[in-house]
C-alpha cells in the first residue's frame, strides 16, 4: 500500500495567515498595546509553545498566566484555521486509492492537534506525530518513522514526504529514505540534496502521488 506524509504547517494548512489572526484577536480581547503585539508576533513568527507566553508575561509583567494566555491563543488558532476544500478533496482521493497517509509536525503537540481537528484533517490520515509528542524535531528521522508507525506502516516499505521547509521535510525525508515532495518558496540552503519534485502548491504534490497508483 503506498505511503505518504505530509507536513502540516504552510503545507496543508497558512499558518501565517492563521498565527496573526490569532494574535490580533488575543491582544484585542486582552486590551494588550501595540508593543506586545509586535513581541508576539515577532517571537511566534516561526513557532509558538507554552514557554513563550512565560517569557512574554515576564517581560511585560502582566498579571494572566501563561497557561492561560496559551491556551486562549490555542483556542483562537483552532477557531481561525482552515484547510482548502481542494486539499481536503485532494486527501480523500488519495485514501479512495489506497494511499496510506500521515502527517509529521513540529510544534506543541495541543495546538498541532486542534489544527488537525478544527480542519477536519485528522478524519483523512491515518497517523500523526508531533514533536511535542517527544520533544523530538524534524529533521530526525525518529519523527517520521513515529508518524510511519501510528499510521500503521514502516519506513522500510518506503514513501513520499510532502513539505515546505527545505532541512526539515526535504532534508529529513531524504534521511528517513523517503522520496520527496518540495513545495518552493523557503530559500533553498547549499549542500541540501534536490528534491524529487517541486511544486507550487500541495495539490500539485497530491496529484503527482495520485499518478503513482493509475
Amino acid at each position: 500500500m503506498p505511503f505518504a506524509l505530509f507536513d502540516l504547517d504552510n503545507t496543508l494548512v497558512d499558518r501565517q495567515s492563521v498565527y496573526g489572526d490569532a494574535v490580533a484577536t488575543l491582544c484585542r480581547r486582552r486590551t494588550f498595546g501595540p508593543e506586545v503585539e509586535q513581541w508576539l508576533l515577532t517571537e511566534l513568527a516561526d513557532r509558538a509553545n507554552l514557554v513563550d507566553f512565560a517569557r512574554l508575561r515576564t517581560a511585560f509583567d502582566l498579571e494572566a498566566s501563561a497557561a492561560e494566555l496559551w491556551q486562549e491563543y490555542v483556542t483562537l488558532t483552532a477557531a481561525a484555521v482552515t484547510c482548502r476544500p481542494a486539499v481536503l478533496k485532494g486527501l480523500a482521493r488519495l485514501r479512495a486509492a489506497s494511499w496510506t497517509i500521515g502527517i509529521v509536525t513540529n510544534g506543541a503537540s495541543d495546538i498541532q492537534r486542534a489544527k488537525l481537528t478544527a480542519t477536519g484533517l485528522i478524519d483523512l490520515v491515518d497517523g500523526v506525530a508531533v514533536s511535542g509528542d517527544l520533544e523530538i524535531r524534524k529533521p530526525d528521522p525518529r519523527l517520521f518513522e513515529l508518524a510511519a508507525v501510528r499510521s500503521g506502516t514502516t519506513l522500510a516499505d518506503g514513501g513520499w514526504m510532502i513539505g515546505d521547509n527545505p532541512a526539515g521535510d526535504i532534508g529529513g525525508g531524504h534521511e528517513a529514505s523517503l522520496r520527496t515532495i518540495w513545495l518552493r518558496g523557503r530559500p533553498w540552503p547549499d549542500g541540501l540534496p534536490a528534491a524529487h519534485h517541486v511544486v507550487d502548491d500541495v495539490t500539485d504534490a497530491i496529484t503527482i502521488l495520485l499518478t503513482e497508483t493509475e
